[in-house]
């Protein structure tokens, strides 16, 4: 786990709403765990939690974070990562913090200012990942980064990613793969202009393409590219729930 997304979880204004509409369009079931303060969704594939779901904190919101997909990057100690990040030139919004028996964790940014989280996981008992490609978990992360060469010697000297094959996209540049360990897990490029800020996306694989990007519509979400065909027999969708926040579709047929 260590150096490698383990978790994702979506901030929305309205969770209700969220809960819903990516229950219908991924397949996911859902189990509410009550936080202080708060509750906590998590999404579920079959008896194990994939992803989670949980109001913008008070403290974001004041400072204009919309609702958004955040990714968990795992590390052995969370307060050494966090002060190798700043020293790194990434910056730490949120200090480490603990949800005792659960996790530690601190909400940070790489140089550039895409978002993302650094935890360890306190469950002893956590159960096995399901295999890659189930439907309802993550099959890729897109890093559109304000320049991508940089980005990646980042991640690589954090967290020890490596380069895969980088592929030629003409106008809009290199994407370069990258894996986390093993297998490619996915990939870097430099953001359009009409990109507004640097970003990670998630892609969240599903059986078919056109029918969840019909169910993405038809549950109040946009469709914004796609759906296209992509290397290895891939079609994938981009897409905004319906309270804006980004995320992506993969699947093995259309």
């Amino acid at each position: 786990m260590p150096n490698k997304f383990f978790w994702y979880d979506v901030m929305a204004t309205d969770t209700n709403e969220s809960r819903r509409f990516y229950c219908d369009v991924v397949g996911w079931g859902a189990q509410d765990t009550p936080q202080p303060g708060m509750t906590y969704t998590l999404f579920m594939v079959g008896d194990r939690g994939v992803a989670g779901l949980l109001p913008i904190p008070e403290d974001a919101r004041s400072a204009g974070v919309p609702p958004m997909w955040m990714g968990y990057i795992g590390v052995d100690d969370v307060d050494e990562a966090a002060q190798r990040l700043e020293r790194e030139g990434g910056k730490v919004h949120r200090p480490p913090t603990e949800v005792p028996g659960v996790i530690r964790f601190a909400v940070v940014a790489d140089p550039q200012g895409a978002g993302f989280i650094i935890a360890k996981g306190l469950v002893a008992d956590a159960p096995p990942e399901p295999a890659p490609g189930t439907p309802g978990t993550v099959g890729w992360h897109e890093l559109h980064a304000a320049d991508g060469e940089p980005a990646f010697a980042f991640y690589e000297r954090m967290f020890g990613w490596t380069k895969g094959e980088a592929m030629d996209m003409g106008p809009m540049g290199k994407y370069q793969l990258f894996a986390t360990g093993g297998a490619n897990v996915g990939g870097m490029m430099t953001k359009p202009p009409a990109v507004p800020v640097p970003h990670w996306t998630y892609y969240f694989n599903v059986p078919a393409i056109d029918a969840a990007a019909a169910r993405v519509t038809s549950g109040g979400g946009k469709i914004i590219n796609g759906p296209m065909q992509v290397p290895g027999d891939l079609w994938i969708v981009n897409c905004l729930d319906p309270q804006g926040a980004g995320f992506a579709l993969v699947a093995p047929r259309r």
